[in-house]
């Protein structure tokens, strides 16, 4: 994220050059983003990424000395390009409710690509639950996605609308193991504290591990099941109903390894996981309590066979 006095740095050798009605515009935005004024920044915002962009498409002439100040121009113009996006994001992010969704709103029709609407999701998508129009949040993620498709929130968001709205376990396991892999690659945003970006960590790889889990187990893909499962378990012991969902899992998932490794062991851990999850009311304990039993009559019949 720019800060004022980078920004100060970045223009102070190309504003000689630029031309003076979009040097006059970048100055008008810092202005308002200065005053704290949402209209007038997303006035200004609006006007000034229009006056950079016809700059940035100018054609480039043929003469060389002429080459050379246009580059610089257009050089300019991609850093107030770049501000202006900013600052209607940030001005965004610390406004009331409404202003937020609708400056937010703004920069996604203005700048779909822009890297701050990228970061800027989550704190549109509380606003809008915020204002009562949670209901958009699906589609707008959705459409989203195809301009940030490794954004966490958008993917998060995706990947519990297909599981719990549409029941597309599979949909939802390929965007869960999209989110993972974001996860993977993404480090704290300069702008997020540690403690936000260990709670958004937390969310983002229970619910990940947990969907993923859970079409790899709809799928009999028990290796990766047992895998995503085991990963989630950290993140998800304070909750009852995705923990019984896990340990169901987990346990067919162990049996059928155990069963296919003759790990007599293997096969007694998945009867454990069985237990744990037949000691949870719900749809999964008593058909849990029954594999339990299977589970064990099987390991002691492999001691038989000795």
């Amino acid at each position: 994220m720019l800060a004022h006095g980078l920004l100060a740095l970045l223009f102070a050798g190309a504003l000689c050059a630029a031309p003076s009605e979009l040097t006059d515009a970048f100055q008008n935005l810092k202005d308002a983003v200065s005053k704290n004024d949402p209209a007038l920044v997303k006035k200004l915002g609006g006007e000034t990424l229009t006056l950079a962009r016809q700059t940035i498409a100018t054609p480039d002439p043929a003469d060389a000395a002429e080459l050379e100040a246009v580059k610089k121009d257009k050089a300019f113009a991609r850093e107030v390009e770049s501000y202006a996006e900013y600052a209607i994001y940030a001005t965004a992010v610390k406004a009331e409710a409404a202003v937020t969704v609708d400056l937010l709103a703004t920069l996604e029709r203005l700048s779909p690509k822009s890297k701050y609407m990228g970061e800027g999701y989550s704190a549109y998508f509380a606003a809008l639950q915020k204002t009562g129009a949670g209901a958009k949040i699906p589609d707008i993620a959705e459409a989203a996605l195809k301009n940030h498709p490794d954004q966490e929130d958008l993917l998060l968001i995706m990947a519990d609308h297909a599981l719990g709205v549409h029941k597309q376990t599979p949909l939802a396991g390929s965007y869960a193991e999209r989110l993972l892999a974001a996860m993977a690659r993404h480090s704290r945003p300069e702008a997020m504290s540690a403690a936000d970006w260990e709670r958004k960590r937390s969310l983002a790889f229970s619910r990940a591990y947990w969907i993923a889990g859970l079409a790899h187990g709809e799928k009999g893909e028990y290796f990766q099941c047992n895998k995503d499962f085991r990963a989630a378990l950290p993140y998800i012991k304070d909750n009852p109903q995705m923990l019984a969902a896990a340990f169901f899992y987990l346990g067919v998932s162990n049996y059928h390894l155990g069963r296919a490794a003759m790990n007599r062991a293997q096969i007694l851990e998945g009867a454990k996981y069985s237990d744990q999850c037949a000691a949870i009311p719900g749809a999964y304990q008593r058909q849990a309590w029954t594999n339990a039993h299977l589970m064990k009559s099987e390991a002691e019949r492999m001691v038989a066979r000795k």
